[in-house]
């Protein structure tokens, strides 16, 4: 069985299509989580591509579009390891937005959450994140 994050790492580089032309596997991404609906890349798509991760490793995703209702799968964690599920606030620690990705590691300062993830800078890719940002590590389930 491929691990989340071998599964993660096999989408790597994969880059939302500039102007009217769209990622068909990015929208793939949508289709194959039920949401066939979803027609381009301009859509916010860290959840979907989460989702579609957990998906093709028979893990239990959020089944949603949002970045924060990850915070109610799988089990909460403290002490993250590679291939756990983070999820960040964005604009506001009480706004709804967030983003979701794949634990990779610590800065070695920790100010900084390295993830990999969908929809980072448009592309599917490691970035980091600043660790005041996290709402919380979790473990998905089978």
């Amino acid at each position: 069985m491929k691990t989340l994050i071998n599964i993660a790492l096999s989408q790597y580089g994969t880059t939302e299509k500039v102007a009217s032309m769209h990622n068909p596997v990015i929208v793939n991404y949508f289709k194959e989580i039920g949401y066939d609906w979803v027609k381009d890349d301009e859509m916010a798509w860290c959840s979907a591509f989460a989702n579609w991760v957990a998906l093709k490793a028979n893990k239990k995703g959020s089944g949603k579009l949002n970045a924060r209702s990850w915070l109610r799968v799988g089990k909460k964690v403290i002490r993250p390891v590679v291939g756990d599920v983070v999820v960040f606030w964005r604009e506001s620690k009480n706004s709804w937005k967030g983003h979701v990705g794949f634990f990779i590691g610590y800065s070695e300062d920790r100010k900084q959450i390295y993830c990999l993830g969908g929809n980072q800078s448009n592309q599917v890719n490691i970035k980091a994140y600043p660790a005041y940002r996290l709402l919380g590590f979790r473990r998905l389930a089978l």
